[in-house]
């Protein structure tokens, strides 16, 4: 940035300290923070001042340490905005169970730009409207009908596979990717950016730079403030990224509203409704349904869910499948069990998976499960605190958020004996029933949890059964040489190096 910029974004952090410190609120809340234990606290950068001199791979391991040291709760201050950060099973029971505390942390903020006030950033009445409007979407019978979309992906997914047939090492993380973005976009929009067969897009390229764009807000506190980051480069890049990603929403969404005015207008023939009982439904379509039957929802609205929607089905699942085949082809004996699953329900056939396929994969599910633990997809969970409240020994101020970090509470020894051994019988009923219900929350709990959790399994089941009928994976690199990069996802800096053989005659015999 040039030498004025600097010396104005200087200017107005120095005028926000100097409100920061006279506001009898603030004051108030930084005497309540000061009884709660926590690194030292510096003027305007708080407690993350190591963050501006580290790289983006070194966050996990320092937020780590400092949790270790301070649990089961610590302060933390993200620049001048305070959090406490809780890992004790209770004290998230505490919070994922209040009625009160349903709207997220402040820095939820950095997604309006992006997702709006969909369901996964609003808050109060409207998001109660939203999740009621939306939640039938997601019954399973409804779920089902996503299912040939799954598969027709999965089965472009091996052929493109075959590429890397023979090959020492490559990193499968693109070919996830792209699998994980043609099955969002269809499932949410109904319609595909090949990103499969024709690589990357403009609107694949706005994707990548929104989630740099935040892992950037979050490590550097003066990015949080709208009225800095809109000076810098990545003012700059967001705002031409989000022009691509709501373009094609928009256009999308009056497509299809144009599409289905056209269809009610037809006279319709047995043809049709031979059709129409073909023609797949995708979220949209449903949105759409429900602002026609009376539902209170505009175009903005749907454009939002749509997002939504977009946002949370495509990085959390395209990870999750990196994540299980390298964890799998780290334990080859674990592949073999999943494997012979798989051969137990289809025997020597090559069809795609029914609904009940998907069900009869038990083995598979623990594996994802642990999949889940082993690798925190969303590395946090956080929500604003509305008023004054107490956990354990100490009360927590109204007007910050508390913080649940899943890289921590899913590798609890309490909780689990070996938590750095990937081991799926962690989640075998009899271990399920025994352990205390909030010490495992890959999809969140409470009123707040992941409204698209069903779905992501199916996707899930749908995508590895399909790679692991056709191919054994072996993973190159060992945990050790993982580089972890903390972003909106987890995920390795460098990707996921395997190598994959061919099963005997590339089908299930």
């Amino acid at each position: 940035m040039e030498s004025t910029t600097l010396l104005l974004i200087a200017a107005l952090l120095l005028g926000f300290l100097i409100f920061w410190r006279r506001d009898p609120e603030a004051r108030r809340i930084r005497k309540m923070m000061d009884k709660i234990p926590g690194e030292p606290v510096y003027p305007i950068l708080g407690t993350v001042l190591p963050c501006l001199f580290a790289k983006p791979e070194d966050y996990l391991n320092m937020a780590i340490t400092m949790v270790t040291k301070y649990k089961p709760l610590l302060k933390v201050w993200f620049g001048p905005i305070p959090a406490v950060v809780i890992t004790d099973p209770d004290y998230v029971k505490a919070v994922l169970n209040n009625t009160e505390m349903i709207e997220k942390a402040a820095f939820y903020k950095l997604f309006h730009p992006w997702l709006g006030f969909g369901l996964f950033t609003s808050t109060g009445q409207k998001w109660h409207s939203r999740r009621k409007i939306i939640t039938p979407s997601f019954h399973f019978k409804i779920l089902e009908q996503f299912i040939p979309i799954f598969a027709e992906n999965s089965d472009i997914l091996v052929n493109e596979l075959r590429k890397e047939v023979g090959r020492e090492v490559f990193d499968v993380n693109p070919y996830i990717f792209a699998c994980s973005l043609d099955i969002i976009c269809e499932s949410a929009m109904g319609t595909s950016v090949n990103a499969q067969r024709f690589g990357s897009s403009d609107y694949i390229d706005a994707m990548h730079n929104m989630k740099e764009i935040f892992t950037e807000r979050i490590a550097k506190p003066y990015l949080l403030a709208d009225f800095i980051f809109n000076l810098t480069k990545w003012g700059k890049l967001q705002a031409e990224s989000l022009k691509v990603i709501h373009g094609l929403t928009k256009k999308v969404i009056k497509e299809r509203k144009e599409q289905r005015a056209n269809e009610s207008q037809k006279i319709i023939t047995e043809d049709d409704m031979n059709y129409g009982r073909k023609r797949r439904l995708a979220f949209l379509d449903m949105l759409l349904e429900a602002a026609e039957n009376g539902a209170n929802l505009t175009d903005r609205d749907i454009k939002e869910e749509v997002d939504t929607f977009m946002f949370g089905g495509h990085d959390t699942v395209m990870a999750t499948v990196s994540y299980c085949l390298f964890l799998l082809g780290l334990h080859p004996d674990i592949q073999d069990r999943v494997y012979q699953e798989l051969r137990n329900i289809f025997q020597d056939s090559d069809r795609s998976p029914t609904p009940k396929d998907l069900q009869d994969m038990k083995y598979l599910q623990m594996v994802i499960k642990e999949t889940l633990r082993f690798f925190q997809i969303a590395p946090v969970i956080a929500r604003y605190v509305p008023q004054d409240f107490e956990l354990g020994p100490y009360k927590i101020p109204a007007g910050i958020s508390v913080v649940i970090p899943m890289f921590f509470l899913h590798y609890d020894p309490d909780t689990f004996p070996n938590p750095k051994e990937f081991n799926p019988d962690n989640f075998l009923p009899e271990k399920i029933v025994n352990r205390h219900p909030y010490a495992y929350v890959p999809f969140s709990a409470g009123a707040r949890n992941c409204i698209g959790q069903k779905f992501a399994m199916l996707e899930l089941k749908m995508v590895l059964s399909s790679i692991l009928r056709y191919y054994e994976i072996r993973s190159i690199d060992k945990m050790e040489d993982l580089v972890m990069v903390l972003e909106i996802v987890l995920k390795p800096k460098n990707g996921f190096r395997i190598s994959i053989t061919p099963r005997k005659s590339n089908t299930m015999g």
